[in-house]
């Protein structure tokens, strides 16, 4: 266990350039971080673990999910390509929230079953932008007709996901930025 050391550990990033020779990448998380993990939410960073893995130590961010409470542990080598990210900023938030009110973009008129398979694509990316645009255009769709319930069932995923990271964000409540958000798809 590496407690609450400052990980700008060598950590198992590695690129290799040639045959015995690596380059390292610095981590920039550390314990008591809040990172969003694609699909789950917002997690703060609770540990940073070292375990063996067939003779090699590798070391691992152990995650809580604050919506779920779930447990995950990330190895720190795969931060990256996991998509584990720091929470937005001010200046990415207010791009989230015209995407929330561009109502310039034509909304896809496949079936509910492709949609519903492009848009979950969306929400696994963990991108801020992806996600509001899902919540954009399921709202402007649910205006036109009844959704699906797995429809229905995905625009409450994808405001929780957006609304818990804008929270943590601004040091809101989540129920009141859902609320906001709403507001905002409905209004535009």
């Amino acid at each position: 266990m590496l407690g609450s050391q400052r990980l700008s550990l060598l950590s198992g990033f590695y690129n290799r350039l040639s045959k015995g020779s690596y380059t390292l990448k610095a981590i920039k998380f550390k314990v008591g971080d809040k990172v969003v993990y694609p699909g789950h939410g917002v997690g703060e960073i609770v540990e940073v673990q070292e375990k063996k893995i067939a003779n090699t130590a590798q070391h691992f961010f152990n995650i809580v999910i604050m919506e779920s409470e779930m447990k995950i542990m990330v190895p720190v080598a795969q931060c990256e390509s996991v998509g584990l990210r720091r929470i937005v900023d001010k200046k990415t938030i207010d791009k989230v929230f015209r995407i929330l009110k561009d109502r310039s973009s034509k909304i896809d008129t496949q079936t509910w079953n492709r949609r519903f398979r492009e848009y979950s694509q969306k929400i696994k990316t963990g991108s801020v932008f992806e996600i509001a645009e899902v919540i954009r255009d399921l709202s402007v769709l649910s205006a036109d007709k009844e959704l699906s319930f797995g429809e229905k069932k995905m625009l409450d995923t994808a405001h929780g996901l957006l609304a818990s990271e804008i929270a943590v964000a601004r040091s809101r409540p989540t129920e009141k930025v859902i609320g906001e958000l709403r507001e905002m798809v409905a209004a535009a």
